[in-house]
């Protein structure tokens, strides 16, 4: 029997030697590759965490214990652990096993996690509320070096150092995000030494004395002189928090030693360790961002919207010179790579950090360039104020693009991109564009960057195109088209949703309904006049959006209906509620009946 088998049929870790630890490693690197390679999720990060995660099963009593993963992805050792490696072969796919940490899985989950930089402030919070109750346990925050440029992680840092909050941060210092990390913080991280015999004296003083002992305070007057001696104090020892490392994250036995000293230390602590992203297997290691996350069966995917965005910014860079690209650490996701080796003095990736990359935007734009930023639609939720204060109540001409908006499929509720239409269309002075094919995409950039002055957001999906329609008339703000005829129905569509609603509208023909579809191009401006005179005279209006219901384009039209006095009947096809699980776009969208066949058997339905 393997020693994984041994954990699948109810061994504790805590039970295993070290030489059975060490192999418990390997085979759990040999799973999650055949796993993850077959099913598609994130390799390279939970590669690099194995030895890591093994010790904190060995050291921590879970799930009375709590570990709190940053972004989360990095979490499926944990699941394996914790007895979940029998729904590998289930991994991201639909009412199967998450790829993130969910409460409704196992108690050994508990904290939903999808998003960088928020783990110490909920650890933080954790731990108040353990205080409170009068608990004991052990509240872990294990946060890498990327999500350690976000912002939110030095406000908890700062609290924790000030309140005294006994929990341990775990830094994994692997020197990357999904891309190279960048900024100050990543090299101040990359820089930090620290001697050997000052931790090991350290550790000795705290754990050996305790500091109820009067013996205690003189030890540690000692123990301060060493540090000065040996070491210059750490950003985390003024912040008042006591740093500890860096230690090697790939030898169990130093991260259980250093763990076992470190865990009944009062007040804030961070450990430092420093592991390879893809560690045991090559691949990952020397191309640790194309392992970031895979496909199953590792098929290397088609061209893609992001890689369309990416190559018309580059043309049109050329031959406007005050475009300047901003990313947030994606400049592989969002199709920036060949822009960034083109032009490096006209890009800037941020890491982590969405809210700056958009004020950076507005800081460029007042001063006379043209940024464009390219940051996943569920990401951007984070610059929400960013985008409101700082660029359109300033009528500041930022091109904001919204990568992977609608349905994303395999990671889940987090990543789903519903909303972007709701939370942009509040925004003064904003515009808003939504391509359904790769040359709407081009065509709507090269408007957005050379023919505005005020801010737009273009918002596009994941993957490759659906459609690809001749329009008769050339991309305008406020400007719909009607793409076919059709006396009974009029289905009003943008984006992904227009390849659907072409198909409805050829299905309903064969029911003998006649359905017109029409792609609104522009959600705001809104093309009034056009959604009036073709909804006057119809038993039916359709509107079909990847987005929540709750503010979206549906509302939107039907405010226009109202206000205009045309009774026609309504039909609203948008995600009633931004809570999507994971699957596959085409399931997600059958099961809330947004797909083709689904629009047309409801439209057949209510007419009937």
């Amino acid at each position: 029997m393997s020693v994984l088998d041994e954990i699948k049929n109810g061994t504790k870790v805590r039970e295993l030697n070290i030489k059975k630890l060490n192999i418990l490693a390997d085979e759990v690197r040999e799973f999650l590759i055949d796993k993850v390679m077959e099913n598609g999720g994130h390799l390279a990060s939970n590669l690099g965490i194995v030895e890591l995660t093994i010790a904190l099963h060995y050291v921590f009593d879970f799930p009375d214990d709590k570990v709190i993963w940053d972004v989360g992805h990095q979490s499926y050792v944990h699941k394996i652990l914790s007895g979940r490696s029998d729904g590998f072969d289930t991994l991201r796919k639909f009412g199967g096993l998450s790829g993130f940490p969910k409460t409704s899985e196992s108690p050994y989950d508990c904290f939903n996690s999808g998003h960088a930089g928020n783990s110490i402030s909920v650890a933080a919070g954790m731990a108040r509320a353990r205080d409170l109750k009068g608990e004991k346990n052990k509240i872990i925050a294990v946060i890498g070096d990327g999500s350690f440029g976000n912002g939110l992680a030095y406000e908890a840092i700062n609290d924790i150092g000030n309140s005294k909050t006994r929990m341990l941060i775990i830094l994994n210092d692997n020197k990357m995000s999904i891309a190279q990390n960048v900024g100050s913080m990543s090299r101040y991280i990359s820089s930090i030494r620290m001697s050997d015999k000052y931790v090991r004296f350290k550790q000795r003083v705290a754990i050996r004395f305790g500091k109820k002992e009067n013996l205690f305070i003189l030890l540690k007057k000692i123990k301060d002189f060493f540090k000065r001696m040996l070491v210059k104090n750490t950003v985390f020892d003024e912040l008042g928090l006591d740093y500890f490392g860096p230690f090697d994250g790939h030898n169990i036995s130093q991260l259980i030693n250093a763990l076992n000293h470190i865990k009944n230390l009062d007040g804030g602590v961070i450990m430092h360790v420093r592991t390879v992203k893809g560690k045991g297997y090559t691949p990952a290691e020397i191309k640790p961002q194309e392992y970031h996350g895979v496909s199953a069966g590792s098929v290397k995917h088609c061209m893609d919207y992001s890689c369309i965005f990416g190559q018309a910014l580059i043309k049109i860079a050329e031959k406007n010179n005050k475009v300047f690209a901003i990313t947030a650490a994606m400049p592989d996701g969002t199709g920036l790579t060949e822009f960034a080796e083109k032009f490096p003095d006209r890009f800037l990736d941020v890491g982590i950090a969405e809210e700056h990359a958009v004020s950076t935007a507005a800081g460029m734009a007042i001063n006379g360039i043209i940024p464009v930023t390219a940051v996943y639609s569920s990401f951007m939720q984070r610059a929400f104020d960013e985008v409101l204060h700082d660029v359109c109540l300033q009528n500041l001409h930022v091109v904001m693009c919204a990568d992977r908006a609608g349905i994303v499929g395999a990671d889940g509720e987090t990543h789903q991109g519903v909303f972007d239409l709701s939370y942009m269309r509040v925004m003064p002075n904003i515009s808003i564009f939504v391509p359904s094919s790769y040359k709407e995409l081009e065509n709507m950039l090269f408007f957005a960057v050379n023919n505005m002055n005020s801010p737009v957001v273009i918002r596009y999906p994941r993957g490759c195109q659906k459609c690809d329609i001749e329009y008769k008339s050339a991309f305008m703000p406020g400007k719909a088209e009607l793409i076919n005829q059709g006396g009974d129905v009029i289905i009003f569509a943008c984006g992904s949703m227009v390849s659907e609603a072409l198909k409805a509208s050829a299905i309903l023909e064969k029911s003998g309904l006649s359905a017109a579809v029409a792609d609104l191009r522009s959600v705001l401006p809104l093309d009034n006049d056009f959604i009036t005179g073709h909804s006057s005279d119809v038993k039916l209006v359709v509107t079909m959006e990847d987005n929540v219901k709750s503010g979206g384009v549906g509302e939107m039209l039907a405010s226009v209906l109202s206000e205009n006095g045309i009774k026609t009947k309504i039909m609203i096809k948008a995600y009633e509620s931004g809570i999507i699980e994971q699957g596959t776009p085409d399931e997600l969208k059958k099961i809330r009946r947004m797909d083709a066949e689904s629009v047309a058997e409801d439209i057949l339905t209510y007419l009937r």
